[in-house]
């Protein structure tokens, strides 16, 4: 979702300079405005809202991560301290429980990572959604031509991130 907004943005910018370069009486009328995503999904108010909701949601499981992890590392010095002086049998078993425990370690973290990366991205359409209504009502009311995101530099005579907010924690 990120990679897609940057690259609208990026298109959106280079249309736009291009507008500017090929037309100066129309580009010296148009109204520009940028403003940033980054602030928008971390200092709205929704924003935070929702991290404290993945926090609470995630946080039985991560403790659980924690835990397993705790276990694998036991295994994998259990395996190192008594492995040496076990008979091969008892060392293989031990090195199999270590690596078993690593793998399933592995395994869990993967799938917290990735329900975790799914239900932020979830949210952040939603406040996405809601930050592009009040985007579009703002340009219409105020008579922007083009709103423009992820820009290397920009004016802050043009930044609307702060108005953005504000109509987007009300």
């Amino acid at each position: 979702m990120k990679t897609a907004t940057a690259t609208l943005g990026k298109i959106a910018a280079v249309l736009a300079l291009g507008m500017m370069a090929s037309a100066p009486a129309l580009a010296q009328s148009s109204r520009i405005a940028w403003l940033s995503a980054e602030r928008i999904y971390n200092e709205s108010k929704l924003a935070k809202l929702a991290d404290g909701k993945l926090r609470d949601e995630f946080s039985s499981r991560e403790k659980a991560l924690q835990e397993l992890a705790m276990r694998s590392k036991a295994a994998a010095e259990k395996w190192e301290k008594e492995g040496t002086a076990k008979p091969e049998p008892e060392r293989s078993k031990l090195q199999r429980e270590a690596y078993e425990a690593d793998l399933n370690f592995q395994r869990r973290q993967r799938e917290f990572r990735e329900d975790l990366n799914q239900r932020t991205n979830e949210e952040r359409a939603a406040i996405a959604e809601k930050a592009t209504k009040i985007i579009k009502q703002l340009a219409t009311t105020e008579g922007y031509d083009i709103v423009l995101q992820d820009a290397v530099w920009a004016s802050p005579r043009i930044d609307i991130t702060n108005k953005v907010l504000e109509a987007l924690d009300k």
